[in-house]
Formats: structure tokens, C-alpha cells, sequence
């Protein structure tokens, strides 16, 4: 008979850069769990930093045999990427049953395609990392783009910020029931628009872009009704926020009434910060996948940005998935 330290248990970790996010999480499935469970806490994991820049993550306790959950967004700098990578092979290494990569925000997921001569198509190569590394299995939250589930060798869990956005966006629809109106950014955004407002049985308006060079938004053209309306831009990645605020600012001019925005993960690099304060946008909601910038000076510019909590969501995956039971029924898309 088997002593109970050898049967299956789950053991949750996390990478500094969003060790703030896991204890979130780690709350979140305490309060899910069964009162005749034992509470479950965050599992000891530390980084090692050398002077010449490099670092050595190991754990604190033992592994084996465990099925481990390791948290990491891969945003800017990409030491998190590296930081992640090391921590999954010190998990193999350690002999743990399976590891289950948690990427709230995985970056380099708009590296998705050769879109001009002799590029590297950055997402598969991060993709083909994770799998050398020995990841198991990867939970992901609004992936740039769907069809990269397709280049990795192991399951994806899929997860969608629609219905933590959902009750932000019904609200509004409830002040502006004739005028509300889901706008898209740019054409690659147009399905996830429309996904948003068949949901919530409003109309769309799409932003045709055109480029000067990368970052560099040269032209927006609205395609819909737009004077009068109440719109809410919704997106999954906000970077230099250039987009964004040329959209917010085009459609502001063309007479809508209030422009507002939902982006999953606030890269916000660059300019952003000061490109949303300045914009007209009224108020723009993001996530926790990323933190907010800790500048005071950025800090100062963030009064318009609304951060809704991803933490509960992942935790009732993390509890899925180790339970082995379907994600689907979670989601709207």
C-alpha cells in the first residue's frame, strides 16, 4: 500500500515576475476549495542571480512525483522567458510527475508568420523551447492568435478574458441600452469584436490601419455607424498603446459620444502610458496578466486604467485541469 506522500498532489509555483499574480491565485483556490481540504499555499521557489547577469532558479522542497504548476508571464525583459524555461527543467530534473507551464501573458505570440523575407517566426520557437524544457502542458489567456495552440506538441489550455470583461461590458450596455456600440481596432481584431457583440446583441465597428512602419499607425478610417454611440474598443494586446489611441481619437472626431476600451494584457511600453492619459478615452480596462508599471511617474498616468483580476479565473482552471475535468463550459469563446 502506498504511504500518502506518494499519491498524486498538486504543487504550485512561480517565477518572480508574476509572484504577485500567483499569491492572487493561491487565495482564490483556497476559497474554492472543500473545507476537509488542506490549504494550499504558494510552493518555495528561488532565483539565484549571479553578477555577470545570469541566474539559477531551484526549489525549496521536493517535487517528486508531484504535478506542478509554475506561473510565469513572459512579458519584457526576456529573462522571464529564460527565468521560466530554467524553472521547468529544474522541475524534471527534480523527478516531478508532470509540469503544467501557467503563462498568463505569452509574448512573442505576434511572431506567429513570416510576414516579409527571412524572419523568425518567434512564437514556435518559444513553443519548441517549452517542449525541450519538458513542459507537460501550457495554460495561456487570450493567445494573439488562436491557430498558435497548433505549434506546440503538448495540450494548451485556452483560456479567454471575455467573461471577466463580460460584466463590465453589461453594465455599460445598461447605461447606453441604444447607443452602445463594440468596436474593433484594426481588421485582425474584427472576429474578436464580433464574437463580443453577438454576446452582448450590439452593433460593430470596425478600424481599418494602415502602417507607416512597425508601432507607427500612419492612417484609421472607421467602418460602421459611429456618431452618437457609445463605443467600447476591445483588444487583447495593448502595447505602445498607438492603435489604440489613434482608434479612441478618430472615432471621438467622427462624433461618438464616448469611447471606451478593453485590452487583455497591458504591455503598455514606450509611450503608452502617456498616449492613454492624453487620449480620449475615458477609461480603459485591462488585466492582471501583466503588472502596472511601479514608475511614480507612470503611476501618475494611470488614472484612467481600470485592472480587472484574471486570479479567479485561473484559479478554477488550475483546479480543473489537475482534476482532469473539461475548461469549455467556462467560456463564451
Amino acid at each position: 500500500m502506498l504511504n500518502d506522500v506518494h499519491k498524486h498532489r498538486m504543487a504550485i509555483f512561480s517565477c518572480r515576475a508574476s509572484r504577485e499574480f500567483a499569491e492572487k491565485v493561491i487565495a482564490s483556490m483556497n476559497e474554492l476549495k472543500g473545507p476537509e481540504d488542506p490549504e494550499i499555499t504558494l510552493g518555495s521557489l528561488e532565483v539565484s542571480q549571479f553578477s555577470d547577469g545570469e541566474f539559477q532558479p531551484s526549489f525549496s522542497e521536493s517535487v517528486r512525483g508531484a504535478t506542478c504548476f509554475i506561473i510565469q508571464s513572459t512579458f519584457p525583459p526576456s529573462d522571464n522567458l529564460m527565468e521560466l524555461i530554467l524553472a521547468i527543467d529544474a522541475c524534471k530534473r527534480a523527478s516531478c510527475n508532470k509540469v503544467i507551464a501557467v503563462i498568463p501573458y505569452f509574448g512573442w505570440a505576434r511572431q506567429d508568420r513570416k510576414d516579409k523575407p527571412r524572419v523568425s517566426i518567434g512564437a514556435k520557437v518559444v513553443a519548441n523551447m517549452l517542449k525541450a524544457a519538458g513542459t507537460d502542458a501550457l495554460m495561456v489567456c487570450d493567445l494573439h492568435a488562436d491557430q498558435i495552440q497548433g505549434f506546440f506538441d503538448f495540450p494548451v489550455n485556452s483560456l479567454y478574458a471575455s467573461m471577466d470583461f463580460l460584466g463590465i461590458l453589461q453594465g455599460l450596455k445598461a447605461k447606453y441600452p441604444k447607443t452602445f456600440t463594440i468596436a474593433a481596432p484594426d481588421m485582425g481584431g474584427a472576429k474578436r469584436a464580433n464574437t463580443y457583440a453577438k454576446a452582448l446583441h450590439c452593433p460593430v465597428v470596425i478600424c481599418h490601419k494602415t502602417r507607416a512602419r512597425a508601432n507607427v499607425v500612419e492612417r484609421i478610417r472607421a467602418i460602421g455607424d459611429v456618431e452618437g454611440k457609445d463605443i467600447v474598443i476591445v483588444d487583447d494586446i495593448i502595447d505602445t498603446a498607438g492603435t489604440l489611441t489613434a482608434a479612441a481619437n478618430e472615432l471621438f472626431k467622427l462624433g461618438a459620444h464616448s469611447v471606451r476600451a478593453v485590452g487583455t494584457h497591458p504591455v503598455l511600453s514606450g509611450p503608452a502610458y502617456e498616449r492613454i492619459d492624453s487620449s480620449a478615452l475615458e477609461e480603459v480596462y485591462v488585466t492582471d496578466t501583466i503588472p502596472l508599471s511601479s514608475d511614480p511617474e507612470k503611476q501618475k498616468l494611470q488614472r484612467k486604467i481600470k485592472v480587472i483580476s484574471m486570479a479567479d479565473t485561473f484559479a478554477r482552471m488550475i483546479m480543473r485541469v489537475y482534476n482532469y475535468q473539461p475548461i469549455s463550459p467556462e467560456f463564451i469563446m
